[in-house]
């Protein structure tokens, strides 16, 4: 979807200007050699499981952390 644009006609009115698809990666590709490889052979894909599990471990032990440094009263 885009955003529909006017111009002006000569005789004051607006008209709606013709939409063209922009393709972002056009400027990526080098007008000599063809397109540009977004790839990256050295990186290793992630099972996204494994991901989650490990922001739920850090956030949880900073909860912890948070909640036995008050609870000590060493913040205090």
């Amino acid at each position: 979807m885009t955003l529909k644009n006017y111009r002006r006609t000569p005789d004051g009115g607006l008209e709606p200007a013709p939409a063209q698809a922009v393709d972002y990666r056009r400027r990526l590709r080098s007008r000599r050699w063809g397109a540009a490889g977004l790839e990256n052979p050295e990186a290793e894909k992630t099972n996204p499981w494994i991901a989650v599990l490990a922001i739920v471990v850090i956030s949880a032990g900073t909860f912890l952390l948070l909640v036995l440094g008050y609870a000590s009263g060493f913040w205090e």
